[in-house]
């Protein structure tokens, strides 16, 4: 009995204890909790002890502002308060990166990704990711890069001329119109082709009466090959005259090393012991090689064949006929188009762009597309690679040359593609060919215009008249511009003559316009990023621009900014917060008054300097001097007319003092950042949208052509033709589109509808055809 009650007396005691400990341990939870709960009350009073505390600072400075804008007027009229710490200027720094595929020389602001930052980024440009791989370039003849590299009074001969002494030792000549006119000054040199380029090698042997030239000179008369060589060439480059003792050099050098003047030695020879009347010299196109620059034996070349008239020429291959027959054009994708044509450049003859150069194989992936294009392949060549040959990059004008020969060749190679799968087509408007049926025309050739250049090819009529109307489309969108912005490229920035020093080079950035190409590049995407992410005039609501080349070759952007509607400038006043016209204060903005002083005066012009590029009949064509104004104002057109206040601040220019009627707009931050000319108007008038948006998608004009040639068919419209003819190109544009840079840039994207009135839509159909039939077509 009694251990029974001991029992429970136990169970009871535990039973206590273990309700005891539950409460203890609720409590203890509960205190954590509200602990838990006290420091999460007083984290939030903080915060919004913290919020308060910034918003009395925040309304402490607009107080102080309004008061020192009331104390002192003259400090309220400065545009841009000078302030050292808003903006600095942007230096990128060295191209310190190198492809991991293809070893080029790269900034890190080149990546695939540059949003995103990382240690180790990745590059495209060059060589797509490792999807393009070509052997490198052979160091030139030893006589031939003591040339290019030497400084002695041989060198600097051979660089003035170098486009004369490579033209007396090509193959074949050229087509197309160098403007030498852009020259005429004391600018750098400048390369500019004008009208359609092409090849063409003439016969072996010159006619009775007629020097030799090109090919024909490593034939004919070789006995005096040296003085006719230089009798058969023009300098129009060089200050000095050819000299006769480097072109016996070349001679020597490129009989020894080049593959293509042994070959036509070869055929010299051939011709002592044989009746060569009946021979004509074929360059073999495919060798069955899948390698680039190889060096063949001269045999795999060329060959001696025997002439039949009824023989066809298979392929790309070059027959060059004795003499008695005009010149014939060269196959843009024959493996020797270039070497033929620039042998300073391809001293061994090598061959350049086959079809059949395959991509580099990659496990799992697959390609589209099995072989290189022509524009990857020399793509590739445009990018500077430490331990391999540049000569392609810095044989001075003869580079030049060389890649705006590059870039209408690509151009040539797609223009014959659309001439030969979209020829036979015609377009009309349906109730068009209605009346066409009805005045009795019922066959197609007898209506309708070709379709020879379509809106997908750059550069052409209907693809700047879509780019106008994207933009247009736009503007009814987001309403009217704020902004229109002029961004010029700076050649002496220092990011290229860093890029000049990393490879060694002692060119001048003129000389390497890919460098600038590049460079502006990587500016303008932080000019966007500045003005779209850093909000630099307020939320932006779109953006698009066109890339121009002056005539000297340097680009600029034709930058259109809209605002979203809290961010306008409603009030003439307010534009004076972004937009100045005035030289700074020398004294407390030494920055921006130096870059005003550097880029944006204008002129002079005038009778200070009447041959100005702005002056014409004895005007100047941008309206300077612009007149004093204490105020900005909106004219009756819609356009403003800035702040000019004659404060007495000057900036000597070429013996000639300006003031602020010479000061081109621009915007303080921007300005002192980017180091270039970069002029920013303010529009937000109707009557200025047409204007603006016709001026950077302007076209080329036609009325030489028009003048030089009047085609008689009424039907025939060879829109090929007309826009080869009327095309200039520069060698900073050809490097711009091998680069595959945009020319043109819009965000948000426009998708374009195909909407029409009734009876208005487009008709595409081919040539022969019953017009009946079209018109009654169903769909």
């Amino acid at each position: 009995m009694d251990n029974q009650t001991n029992e429970q007396t136990a169970q009871n005691r535990k039973r206590r204890k273990d309700h005891l400990d539950l409460r203890k341990r609720k409590r203890t939870a509960a205190n954590a909790a509200e602990t838990c709960r006290t420091k999460s009350r007083l984290a939030r009073l903080k915060r919004k002890q913290a919020l308060i505390e910034m918003r009395k600072a925040k309304h402490a400075r607009t107080e102080k502002n309004e008061a020192n804008q009331e104390t002192d007027s003259q400090t309220s009229q400065d545009t841009i308060k000078p302030a050292s710490d808003v903006s600095k200027i942007w230096n990128f720094g060295k191209p310190t990166h190198r492809c991991k595929h293809c070893n080029a020389l790269l900034w890190y602001e080149e990546r695939l990704r540059p949003k995103v930052s990382t240690k180790k980024p990745a590059f495209g440009m060059c060589c797509n990711q490792g999807k393009i791989r070509l052997p490198p370039l052979k160091k030139p003849p030893q006589y031939l890069d003591n040339l290019l590299n030497g400084e002695g009074k041989d060198s600097k001969n051979f660089g003035e001329n170098i486009r004369t002494y490579n033209s007396m030792f090509s193959f074949t000549s050229t087509g197309g119109i160098v403007d030498r006119e852009i020259n005429n000054g004391n600018g750098p040199y400048v390369f500019r082709l004008h009208g359609q380029n092409y090849h063409h090698i003439g016969t072996l042997i010159p006619e009775e009466g007629s020097k030799p030239r090109w090919a024909q000179l490593y034939i004919y008369d070789t006995e005096n090959e040296v003085q006719n060589r230089i009798s058969a060439s023009i300098s129009a480059d060089g200050k000095s005259p050819l000299d006769p003792n480097i072109v016996a050099g070349l001679q020597s050098m490129l009989d020894d090393n080049n593959v293509l003047a042994q070959s036509f030695r070869m055929a010299r020879e051939r011709f002592k012991n044989l009746d060569f009347h009946d021979y004509a010299l074929k360059l073999i196109s495919d060798r069955n090689r899948s390698g680039t620059h190889g060096l063949p034996a001269a045999n795999e070349v060329a060959a001696l064949v025997v002439k039949d008239p009824t023989d066809e020429v298979e392929g790309r291959d070059i027959i060059v006929e004795f003499k008695d027959v005009g010149p014939k054009r060269i196959s843009e994708i024959h493996p020797k188009f270039m070497a033929m044509q620039y042998p300073l450049l391809f001293p061994y003859g090598e061959d350049g762009y086959t079809v059949n150069i395959p991509y580099r194989e990659k496990d799992g992936v697959t390609y589209k597309r099995n072989n290189v294009t022509l524009l990857e392949y020399n793509s590739y060549h445009l990018h500077p690679r430490p331990g391999e040959s540049m000569s392609l990059l810095t044989s001075g004008h003869l580079s030049l040359q060389f890649w705006v020969d590059v870039y209408t060749c690509i151009e040539q190679n797609t223009l014959n593609w659309i001439r030969h799968n979209q020829g036979n087509l015609r377009t009309e408007l349906y109730s068009g060919l209605q009346d066409a049926i009805e005045r009795g025309d019922t066959r197609t050739e007898q209506v309708g215009k070709r379709i020879l250049l379509p809106s997908s090819f750059t550069g052409s009529i209907r693809n700047k008249v879509q780019n106008f109307q994207d933009a247009m489309a736009i503007c009814r969108w987001a309403g009217y511009p704020n902004l229109f912005i002029t961004f010029t490229c700076n050649a002496k920035w220092p990011e290229i003559q860093y890029m000049l020093d990393e490879t060694g080079s002692k060119q001048k950035p003129s000389d390497r316009p890919e460098i600038v190409d590049r460079v502006f590049m990587i500016k303008l995407r932080e000019l966007l990023r500045d003005i779209v992410e850093g909000k630099r005039f307020g939320e932006t609501k779109s953006v698009l621009y066109t890339i121009e080349f002056q005539k000297r070759g340097l680009p600029h952007a034709h930058i259109l900014i809209f605002l979203k509607d809290k961010s306008k400038f409603h009030d003439p006043t307010n534009i004076d917060e972004i937009i100045s016209a005035e030289i700074p204060d020398k004294d407390s903005d030494p920055k921006a008054y130096e870059a005003v002083e550097n880029y944006m005066m204008h002129g002079p012009c005038g009778d200070a300097n009447i041959k100005s590029p702005c002056m014409v009949d004895n005007k100047c064509t941008k309206h300077f001097p612009k007149s004093f104004n204490s105020d900005t104002t909106i004219d009756e057109e819609g356009f403003p007319v800035y702040r000019r206040r004659d404060n007495g601040r000057q900036i000597q220019k070429a013996k000639t003092t300006l003031d602020n009627r010479y000061v081109v707009p621009y915007n303080r931050e921007l300005l002192v950042k980017f180091q270039a000319h970069i002029n920013v108007e303010w529009c937000n008038r109707s009557r200025s949208i047409k204007y603006l948006f016709k001026y950077i998608h302007k076209g080329v004009d036609y009325v030489v052509g028009m003048l030089k040639k009047k085609d008689n068919s009424k039907n025939n419209v060879d829109e090929i033709k007309r826009y080869l003819e009327m095309r200039y190109i520069s060698t900073t544009e050809a490097c711009w589109r091998l680069f595959k840079f945009d020319l043109n840039y819009r965000d948000p994207p426009v998708e374009r509808l195909n909407f029409h009135l009734e009876d208005e839509q487009q008709v595409i159909f081919p040539d022969s055809t019953d017009l009946t039939k079209i018109v009654n077509r169903k769909g």
